[in-house]
């Protein structure tokens, strides 16, 4: 492929949240609190029903060149009172997906022997997540992002107690998200850009912390990701 890669990032002063919804999935059943308990999680992810995700990748022009190799992990946070998902907001000056939220992970190293290993490595550089503390359940299906990354998202279930430390050069924060909020349709925003050639239409799940008062906006790539997840889920 030749020429610019074009991407959303290429629009001028683009904001996802300024993005017009489109639709909500309210007509779409919410996965059922009994399946999002550790145990239930533990025997969906590593005994899958049939299934498909929705997406497998960004719709736009990548970055020339092939797909990068990368991994993420998608950590649960297996809770008493009930899983979340911990996720992290990316700094700033990032050249990749700056302020964006994201789970922890990153490109490949040669030394890495698996999408595992990368997500693990990743996850404690980041965030400081001991790689003991992580069981994992599933790889999910590759994601291509528009920046050209050919993304494994790894599951992995996550006793509470641990202490992060963040790398502050490239995590601002780290929060949870309750799964249950992530696995309801109703919180689903499908929101559409058109600039240019540019015509897509991404998800996005605002999530409104009442502790902190502070909203997260959830969109692109890691909600496209989240919503494979529900797909699994609901299966």
């Amino acid at each position: 492929m030749t020429g610019a890669p074009l991407s959303l990032s290429s629009i001028p002063q683009f904001d996802p949240r300024l993005m017009p919804v489109e639709g909500l999935d309210s007509l779409l059943p919410a996965v059922s609190l009994d399946r999002l308990s550790a145990a239930a999680l533990r025997e969906r992810f590593v005994n899958p029903p049939a299934w498909e995700p929705e997406s497998v990748g960004d719709r736009f022009r990548l970055r020339p060149g092939p797909p990068r190799p990368a991994a993420v992990l998608v950590p649960i946070v297996a809770h008493p009172h009930g899983a979340t998902v911990l996720l992290t907001e990316r700094t700033a000056h990032l050249h990749d997906h700056a302020g964006q939220v994201a789970f922890p992970g990153g490109r490949t190293d040669p030394t890495d022997r698996s999408a595992v290993a990368t997500a693990l490595r990743e996850a404690h550089e980041e965030i400081g997540l001991a790689p003991e503390r992580v069981e994992i359940l599933a790889e999910l299906p590759h994601y291509l992002t528009g920046t050209g990354y050919q993304v494994t998202p790894v599951v992995g279930l996550v006793q509470p107690g641990f202490e992060l430390r963040l790398d502050t050069f490239e995590v601002a924060e780290a929060f949870e998200v309750p799964l249950r909020f992530l696995m309801d349709p109703r919180h689903h925003e499908r929101r559409r850009v058109v600039h240019g050639e540019i015509d897509r239409v991404f998800y996005a799940m605002p999530y409104r912390c009442e502790s902190s008062r502070r909203e997260y906006f959830i969109w692109g790539a890691t909600a496209a990701m989240l919503r494979n997840v529900y797909r699994l889920l609901i299966a």
